[in-house]
């Protein structure tokens, strides 16, 4: 049963006949005490509360009713609804424990999708914390690890990924935050559709809109073609918005729009666009810490974190260390031919008392480089060791252009252009040395406009 308390009689017979129309059962209140006797007696499985029950536009009404919702059930799913005004309170009521706001006018699409998410998300019992069960459920194949923190974070995966709930991945750098995004999409119904990757971080304000939500020919000095958008790209599919903490204001107003309404307009077209797609955002920031320092827009935050999941550090979890590596030896046995590649017990627990700062990133880089440049079978403490010391930031021998000779983009070129030189255009080889994969290698190659013939690995 759904509750829906507004004093306004045609927003509640709207509202009933939406949600009635797709199968719920609804009750309504026109006021705060009405509201909350149904909450006691009738235990609804979701409330719709609006901020205002009279001519009084201040919310203190609603937020006090949501305030004693609390007070007794900390579980019930709230959704507010609130007109474009009061998008401030809204957003408050977000802190007092609201699921999710909905603006007026609504789209009933996106008001049943939240119904929807906000119903199963609050009605499925928790798994049991077994990787062997969560397998067998859910397709997490490419996640290596059995710690007790991660497993949660895999069930959590599997309760949400049937949902359309937006989803907010945190974590330091190198922690796996893409493949717990990948994870999501192919374990959602929407998996046979596509999952579009964007890096927020190297898209300047300039070009977001043309990025994002594409242009047609003659939009600017440059269009002379028609361009699609990554949104239109991702339509009815996953959208993975990467490094969301470092999209600039500008953006970050233009972004909240599409996900606010679904809704955006092509660069240079005045035509309306409606989108269907699953929105998971990744930072390895902390957005509360930037939004109290106004760096981060507190709506957007709310709009984006609807499950937040945040990913430990590699070093929380060091029995996951012998899995990742011998996960990644194996796959390079094939990779380089070498089939009788080991690794030595004393090694294994050498590397488990590393601090690994880059995490899973960088214990894969620097396995992937000791089994490059080790002719052994077996490899040892002092064949990791010589990699690991060989790193020139570690001894400070490191030689940096003068401040303002050379932008980022130029130093990242150059070593790019260094590592496919020095591996003869082996991309394999050039990827490792670079401490990136070999798709994050191509996408570089490609950004720098830099020509090469690819050799075999």
């Amino acid at each position: 049963m759904i509750l829906i308390v507004d004093d306004d009689i045609a927003v509640r017979t709207s509202l009933t006949l939406l949600l009635k129309g797709a199968g719920n059962e609804v009750v309504t209140a026109d006021n705060a005490v009405l509201a909350f006797e149904v909450i006691k007696t009738g235990k609804p499985e979701l409330v719709i509360l609006d901020l205002n029950f009279s001519i009084d536009t201040s919310g203190e009404e609603g937020m006090n009713l949501l305030k004693k919702i609390r007070a007794i059930n900390q579980t019930l799913p709230v959704i507010l609804i609130t007109g474009w005004a009061s998008i401030e309170l809204a957003v408050q009521g977000m802190k007092f424990g609201a699921n999710d706001f909905v603006n007026k006018p609504w789209s009933n699409d996106y008001l049943l999708q939240s119904v929807e998410t906000l119903l199963q998300l609050n009605g499925k019992k928790p798994l049991s914390r077994n990787r062997k069960g969560l397998d067998k459920k859910y397709n997490f194949k490419q996640i290596i690890g059995e710690d007790a923190g991660l497993l949660s974070i895999l069930e959590t995966i599997g309760r949400v990924a049937g949902t359309n709930a937006s989803v907010l991945i945190t974590g330091e750098s190198g922690t796996g935050k893409e493949l717990i995004a990948e994870a999501i999409h192919e374990n959602s119904n929407r998996s046979n559709k596509p999952f579009i990757k964007v890096n927020l971080g190297g898209i300047s304000s300039s070009l977001f809109e043309s990025e994002m939500f594409g242009h047609v020919r003659g939009a600017f000095t440059d269009a002379r073609f028609d361009r699609v958008g990554r949104f239109e790209m991702a339509n009815k599919g996953t959208i993975f918005l990467d490094e969301i903490g470092d999209l600039e204001a500008s953006s970050q107003v233009k972004l909240l729009r599409v996900l606010q309404d679904r809704t955006y307009e092509v660069l240079g077209s005045s035509r309306t666009k409606v989108v269907d797609t699953r929105v998971v955002c990744a930072t390895n920031k902390n957005l509360n810490e930037m939004v109290n320092s106004s760096l981060f827009r507190e709506d957007l935050l709310y709009r984006i974190n609807l499950i937040p999941i945040h990913l430990p550090a590699l070093r929380d979890r060091p029995n996951d260390i012998p899995l990742l590596v011998n996960f990644f030896i194996d796959n390079l046995k094939e990779i380089y031919n070498r089939p009788d590649l080991t690794i030595s017990p004393s090694a294994m627990r050498w590397l488990q008392q590393l601090p690994l700062p880059g995490n899973i990133r960088q214990l894969k880089n620097l396995v992937e480089r000791t089994v490059l440049i080790s002719s052994k079978s077996e490899l040892g403490i002092d064949d990791f060791k010589s990699q690991l010391n060989l790193s020139p930031l570690k001894n400070n021998q490191v030689k940096l252009p003068g401040v303002g000779t050379m932008t980022l983009d130029q130093m990242e070129a150059e070593m790019v252009k260094q590592a496919m030189n020095f591996h003869k255009n082996r991309i394999t080889k050039a990827a490792a040395s670079l401490g990136i994969t070999r798709n994050a290698l191509y996408r570089r190659l490609e950004k720098h406009q830099i020509p090469f013939n690819e050799t075999e690995d």
